[in-house]
C-alpha cells in the first residue's frame, strides 16, 4: 500500500494586512528579525494574552506559517490554543493593532488586553495531521 503524504494545514492563518505590517516592523529592527514568534501566556483579567516576539531561530517542534515573505513561528506550547486562529491587522480612528480571530476564545476582558481560551481537543491535531 502506497501512502500519500499530504501537507498538513497551518495552525494559523495570517492575513495579507498582518503580513505586510509584520514585514514593516521586522525590517525596522537592526538587524532585521528573521521571524515573529506567536504564543499565549497566562495573565490579565480574562486569564490569557497573546504574545508576539522577534525570533531568529526556528526550533524543531515549531510550526511555521509563511505569508508574503514573513515567517510566523507558532510556539509549540500554544498550538492547541491557537489552532484555527486568523491573525489580522486592523486600523481604525483610534487604534492600529494585531487582532486574533480565535475559534477557541470563549471570552475577553473589557479592555481587550486578555482573553479566555479553551484549548482545542487533542483529536483536532490528529484531524489536522490527516487533512
Amino acid at each position: 500500500m502506497n501512502a500519500t503524504v499530504r501537507p498538513r494545514p497551518a495552525v494559523m492563518r495570517i492575513t495579507d494586512a498582518a503580513a505586510e505590517r509584520l514585514l514593516h516592523i521586522m525590517s525596522r529592527r537592526d538587524p532585521p528579525a528573521a521571524a515573529v514568534r506567536v504564543g499565549v501566556k497566562n495573565g490579565g483579567c480574562a486569564g490569557m494574552s497573546y504574545t508576539l516576539d522577534y525570533a531568529n531561530e526556528i526550533g524543531p517542534r515549531d510550526d511555521v506559517v509563511e505569508v508574503k515573505g514573513v515567517k510566523v513561528i507558532i510556539d509549540p506550547k500554544a498550538i492547541l490554543f491557537l489552532l484555527g486562529t486568523e491573525m489580522d491587522f486592523k486600523t481604525d480612528k483610534l487604534s492600529a493593532q494585531f487582532v486574533f480571530n480565535n475559534p477557541n476564545q470563549t471570552s475577553a476582558c473589557g479592555c481587550g488586553e486578555s482573553v479566555a481560551i479553551t484549548p482545542a481537543k487533542p483529536d483536532a491535531l490528529e484531524t489536522r495531521a490527516d487533512a
